[in-house]
């Protein structure tokens, strides 16, 4: 199991100095782009295919145990702030429960019925995604969640740092992360953790990006919850329209803050109008202001 290997380039790794032991650290930092950077086709399969369920419904599912739970959490919580996308289709399957992700529950990423019981209880089925990760490949809890899921119909995505490991074996689509040994050996939190939160940045945003929820590599149906969001709303629409501010505030205002909605409204759609139009594009921006050119014509 490479992440657990040992490797002689740091065996006096305590003597050096601090300088050097932050340049090896950096260094194996690179190592976890470069295992990225080698998986992006399977990743772009696994988009796809999320994408694809997602449309139909469903919900996107994290599982992990450890370093990778809390790696799977940090990027789910993220999708409802910076893309408006509903807090009931983001399901979170901890090995130790959510408790886990602050302290370490003694022997939880070994107990399989766990898992098996948490899919059962969270209904996954046809029109969900559950992504599993774990450095290993080996941990019973994920390995478990992802077989169970599979059998009930989800699609199921595996992000794995060792090869042919029984997790990669249990998903539809298999993600190899080839980190190869740590810095301090075993210790996944350093470059295969890396490699793990840049594939789900990858999966989580090119997937919303897929789904309309970007516009000109802007977040537009990110939530403006606070005043610093507001004013990035509004320099979004400065950005997209020649209209001045006043008249920003005020479609925003009646779009409920909502800036692709307010964009719209920026065409001089009425409300209405407006939610109808992006309805029949299933959220995508550009299509619907295409629509709206055209009836100019």
């Amino acid at each position: 199991m490479s992440t657990e290997t040992f490797s002689p380039r740091y065996r006096d790794l305590d003597a050096w100095n601090p300088d050097e032991i932050l340049g090896a650290l950096l260094d194996s930092q690179f190592c976890a782009v470069a295992a990225v950077n080698a998986a992006l086709n399977p990743l772009e399969r696994a988009c796809v295919g999320i994408a694809e369920r997602l449309r139909q419904g469903g919900r996107i599912v994290y599982v992990g145990a450890g370093t990778s739970g809390r790696i799977a959490v940090q990027d789910g919580a993220e999708l409802p702030p910076t893309f408006d996308w509903p807090r009931d289709r983001v399901v979170f399957i901890v090995a130790g429960g959510m408790g886990a992700l602050v302290q370490s529950v003694e022997g939880a990423e070994d107990n399989r019925a766990a898992a098996i019981a948490a899919i059962e209880e969270e209904e996954i089925g046809p029109e969900d995604s559950v992504i599993g990760l774990a450095a290993s490949g080996t941990t019973p809890f994920t390995v478990a969640a992802i077989q169970a899921a599979r059998q009930r119909g989800a699609l199921t995505v595996s992000i794995a740092n060792n090869a042919d490991s029984p997790l990669l074996h249990a998903a539809d689509y298999p993600v190899l992360l080839d980190t190869g040994p740590e810095v301090l050996a075993g210790s996944t939190r350093l470059k295969a953790g890396t490699a793990q939160k840049i594939a789900l940045n990858l999966i989580s945003t090119t997937v919303m990006i897929q789904l309309g929820r970007v516009y000109d590599g802007m977040m537009v149906d990110m939530i403006a919850a606070n005043e610093k969001l507001r004013r990035r709303s509004e320099r979004m629409l400065q950005r997209l329209t020649d209209a001045p501010l006043d008249r920003i505030q005020a479609a925003l205002d009646a779009a409920n803050g909502k800036v692709k909605l307010a964009r719209l409204l920026l065409e001089g759609l009425r409300v209405s109008e407006a939610v109808t139009l992006l309805e029949a594009h299933d959220g995508h921006l550009r299509p619907a202001l295409a629509a709206v050119n055209a009836r100019k014509k």
